[in-house]
């Protein structure tokens, strides 16, 4: 058990690095911006969220490569790959190598999102992932919350560059925890291994594993794996819906922090590094929903797989998200129409914890029910539902400017938690009446 809570840790904090990156220079951005010579919002909002556009990718990839050459090897070059990139963002000298190097960094990044949740299914009993899920789940929310802090007093007193340089000293050292504690889970690996042995051991060339086919080719299977989250995200309701609603989900938190520090800065009069105090609340809205979300979503699930013959069934993680996808637009509304009045700054920061807290709930309800239902090909659904997340962070961003300079921070909020109603409030409802039978027609799901 020790070794599986060591995977959990070492998998978590690769996870919690990269999104530190994704969100550090939001801050910073008015200072790039003056040595980079960018006029335009688009741009400067640009150099901020192109690193999530490579989470798009990079999952598509990485994680059908780990079903394949297993998931410490991949995981440790993608972040070796990361911390060459970034640590050359902090050397760049043109908005173009910024955002070049930004983008390969961010391909390396995405791998510890893609392949984490197909770890923690290798280590843990269903009864027993929602603890070590929320902890994994926690750091890609929580790690945009801490990022901002960290880089508005960087930026405030001494140069952006050192935003870059900071994350690369933190990955490095989580890079050598990583060798030294980090060891393989996925089954189809280790008995590949374990059959190797045996052949040379016994010499008997025979010898296979349940995972084997006689026309099974590396050519083959890598083309397959490749292809599986594409199939998954065509055609798989389950993941088309979940994906959609955590794409979602992660475009507003992505929205809301590249517009924060605008916020405070020029409506509320703040400094950089105060006004990135702020960041706190999310981050207190993410803890705090971890804490709620783990012991309950494990309790829940025990209570219902009592009442179910002792059988339990993915459908067991989705009551949480009942709530939770109602306290997302609360927490908007709360948030935007206190921003857009300029009351006591506690209003805002309340408005923005209750929106974390149901988004990191949401978040780790999907992440566990996707986890149980593709158990095997686990890390390929996470990576089918990251690819539109990913696409959302880039291109939320993008619009804020704008539909802030013209609806305000309140009707702005409205609208996007009016959408969030649509979307997110119905999902559970489709999953908890026709999971099993969507699961049950699958090739790839966990039966029902």
């Amino acid at each position: 058990m020790k070794r599986k809570w060591a995977a959990t840790f070492i998998v978590s904090s690769f996870t919690l690095v990269s999104p530190i990156s994704s969100s550090m220079i939001a801050p910073a951005l008015p200072s790039i911006s003056e040595e980079f010579r960018i006029t335009q919002d688009v741009e400067a909002q640009l150099t901020l969220s192109i690193f999530v556009l490579a989470y798009a990718i990079g999952p598509l990839f990485l994680g059908p490569l780990s079903e394949i050459y297993g998931r410490v090897i991949v995981l440790q070059l993608s972040n070796l790959f990361y911390l060459a990139w970034n640590l050359g963002c902090g050397f760049a000298q043109s908005s173009g190598q910024l955002m070049a190097f930004r983008f390969l960094s961010g391909l390396g990044g995405s791998a510890p999102l893609a392949i984490g949740g197909g770890v923690l299914s290798d280590c843990f009993y269903p009864e027993q992932r929602g603890k070590a899920i929320s902890i994994y789940s926690l750091a890609p929310l929580l790690g945009p919350a801490i990022g901002p802090i960290a880089g508005g007093f960087i930026s405030q007193n001494t140069t952006w560059r050192w935003c870059f340089w900071s994350t690369s000293i933190f990955t490095a050292v989580v890079q050598c925890f990583g060798i030294f504690l980090l060891q393989e889970t996925y089954a189809p690996k280790l008995l590949a291994w374990k059959r190797d042995k045996l052949r040379e051991e016994t010499g008997n060339i025979g010898l296979h594993t349940e995972y084997d086919s006689p026309d099974k080719t590396l050519g083959k299977t890598i083309k397959l794996a490749l292809q599986r989250p594409f199939r998954l995200l065509g055609t798989q309701p389950i993941v088309q819906v979940l994906a959609c609603y955590m794409a979602y989900l992660y475009g507003l938190m992505y929205l809301m922090l590249s517009t924060f520090p605008l916020l405070w800065t020029a409506r509320y009069g703040e400094s950089t590094g105060t006004g990135s105090l702020n960041f706190i609340s999310m981050g207190v809205g993410f803890f705090l929903g971890t804490q709620i979300c783990a012991p309950i979503n494990d309790a829940i699930y025990r209570k219902l797989k009592r009442r179910n013959n002792n059988i339990g069934r993915p459908e067991f993680r989705v009551p949480l998200m009942f709530p939770a996808s109602l306290l997302v637009p609360v927490g908007l509304f709360w948030y935007g129409w206190s921003a857009q009045a300029r009351v006591h700054w506690i209003m805002p920061n309340i408005g923005a914890a209750l929106f974390c807290a149901g988004t990191i709930v949401s978040f780790q309800s999907i992440q566990t029910y996707l986890v149980d239902s593709y158990s095997r090909f686990a890390a390929s659904a996470i990576a089918a539902a990251t690819v539109l997340r990913s696409l959302a962070g880039f291109g939320f961003p993008l619009f804020a400017p704008t539909m802030y300079d013209r609806l305000d921070f309140g009707w702005g909020n409205s609208l996007l938690g009016f959408v969030a109603l649509g979307i997110g409030v119905p999902a559970p409802f489709m999953l908890w009446r026709f999971g099993g039978v969507l699961r049950r027609k699958s090739q790839f799901a966990a039966g029902a």
